[in-house]
Parts: C-alpha cells; structure tokens; sequence
C-alpha cells in the first residue's frame, strides 16, 4: 500500500448503528461508552453512534433502543466529554425531520450520512445540502449498487457531482461484489465524479467484506466501514479489528478493540446472531436482500440450506419464505 493511501484513509465504525439492525438498539449505555473509548483509544476516527430518523415517521419506535432514534441531549449524557474519534449519525430519506438537527456548533455529530436508492439521489442531496449549510459533514450512501443500471448511475453522478456532499459511498447491500467489481466501480466512481472523495461499506455474505475494503483502500477510498467483531445486519460487516490490525498506519491500536470484544462482543455474540452463515452466502451469490434469509434463520429450518437454495434457485418453486 502506498504511502499516499496510508496518509488518506479514516476507519468509520458502525458497530451502534448497522449492529443496532440485530438487536433492536438495545445497547446499554455502557457498552457504548466503552466502545466509544475503545476506538478513541485505537486510533478509529469515527464511530456512527446510531440513526437520526424520527420516531414520528417510522413504525416500531416504542419497541427500539435510544441509538435508533438520537436524541441530542441523551446523546451529551452519554458522551459528556467528547475524545479525539468524531460522531456520526445516519439518516434516510423519508425518515428524517429537518427540525431534528441541530447546527453543528450545538450538536456531539460530526458528520451526518444520507442513505437512499438511486432513484432517491435528488432527495438525498437536498438533505445533503441542509446538514452542510448547518455545518456537518455529510456523505451519500448509495445502496444497493449491485442492482443499479448503468445509465441510472451516470444520471446520478451528473447530479453528485454538482452538489456540496463531501463524500460519495459505494454500498455493497447484499455482500454480492467482489474485490474485482469494487476495483472496477472505484475506477468508474473516481472517473465520474473527480473531485468527490469516496467511502466504501461492504458485507459479509461471502467472506469478501475485509478483502473488497482493503482494495478500496488501495485505490485511494477514504472511508472506509467496520464494526467491531463485524456485528452488523445479516452477514455483517468488515470487522474493525481486520482494519485496525491490518492497515499501515502507526495511529492505530489493536488492543482497547480486542478488549471491547472480550468484555462485551463475546458475550452478546452468545445471544445475538450475525455473520458468516451459508444462507447469507446463498443471497449473497444470488444478489439478493438477506430478508428470505433472515426469516429463514428465524424458523426451526434455519440450518436447510439445500431446501432454501432450491427455493431460491428454481424458478417453478415460489419464494415464500
């Protein structure tokens, strides 16, 4: 890895927020606080702590924990001095109330994500323009890039690429690409959008969530997700301590992330599932949502991976699952 790459990338963490699509949100403050120190103390710069959508326009508020719904004045209880490692927080078109977020001066966030579908791009980059002109810093996370057409994509880069996002994500949704296709949408990303820095967030379905971030940041991808032990939604994510361990630069830390996953990723692993499972591989290789899988995992079928791929893969067979 070049120096010139080394110098640029930053390790964005969203063990609270795509962890929180496992168990609901519901982390003690404790276990945040102590990531939170954690990843100051390894060196990570950011730590996504959670969404800030509104419970007012999502159903199933009452049933979720806090980091679903972020509050501003919980969020200065539970971080009282703020570390070196900045604060993120997503949003989702539809789902946000522009009178939620504060200007940056009175807020713990740092950065503010807007994730959306292609079709969304012009919507997410009127609030991109909102949480800029109120002093964050902002990105675009286009999802589902796998299923994306070529001249859909083109249309949105003409649009990026006149707007004040600072950084431009490629999303692996379904954990379907591989080192070789992220190599090949940097390229395209870079070509059409040059004067945008990039982020990458990748999952795990087929094994691929460390390798196809490492090439990202061998071409020069900036942002670059994790969580912790890879907890995150289905397959997960690339686990931070791979990147930690495995990026050169002197800045990080290995061990505060092996002790959070000692004390407190351990033993919630023990009740909560994510990761490397063969019917995530399954949609994964089909490029397809892990839902059918995620139900699937949730029935006394959950390990009838041939009965799933043969739904899965049979035209005559329905996908009711």
């Amino acid at each position: 890895m070049s120096a010139k790459t080394s110098a640029n990338y930053k390790i964005v963490d969203c063990t609270i927020r795509d962890g929180g699509l496992v168990n609901n949100w519901d982390f003690s403050v404790e276990f945040v606080q102590h990531l939170y120190h954690s990843l100051n103390e390894a060196g990570v710069e950011y730590m996504e702590i959670g969404y800030k959508n509104s419970p007012k326009l999502l159903k199933g508020a009452d049933s979720a924990g806090p980091w679903r719904f972020l509050d501003d004045n919980f969020l200065r209880e539970v971080i009282p001095q703020k570390l070196g490692t900045k604060l993120s927080a997503l949003v989702d078109i539809g789902r946000v109330d522009e009178n939620d977020i504060l200007p940056r001066e009175q807020s713990l966030l740092d950065l503010i994500r807007v994730a959306c579908y292609i079709q969304d791009v012009d919507k997410a980059l009127e609030l991109v323009q909102l949480f800029h002109d109120r002093g964050y810093e902002t990105t675009l996370n286009i999802m589902a890039l796998s299923n994306v057409m070529e001249h859909q994509l083109l249309e949105a880069f003409e649009q990026i690429n006149d707007s004040v996002v600072d950084v431009v994500y490629i999303v692996d949704s379904y954990g379907s690409l591989s080192p070789n296709d992220f190599s090949l949408l940097v390229e395209k990303f870079r070509k059409y959008l040059p004067n945008k820095r990039l982020g990458v967030h990748t999952h795990n379905n087929m094994q691929l969530a460390f390798a196809n971030t490492l090439i990202s940041a061998e071409k020069g991808v900036e942002l670059l997700d994790a969580s912790v032990y890879g907890m995150g939604r289905a397959a997960g994510n690339c686990p931070t301590e791979l990147l930690v361990a495995n990026l050169k630069n002197s800045r990080y830390s290995l061990r505060p992330v092996l002790d959070m996953i000692e004390k407190y990723m351990i033993p919630l692993r023990e009740k909560e599932e994510w990761g490397y499972i063969i019917p995530y591989m399954i949609t994964g290789m089909l490029d397809e949502h892990p839902r059918s899988a995620m139900a699937l995992r949730n029935t006394a079928d959950k390990d009838n991976s041939v009965d799933f791929y043969d739904k899965l893969t049979t035209p005559e067979i329905s996908h009711g699952n």
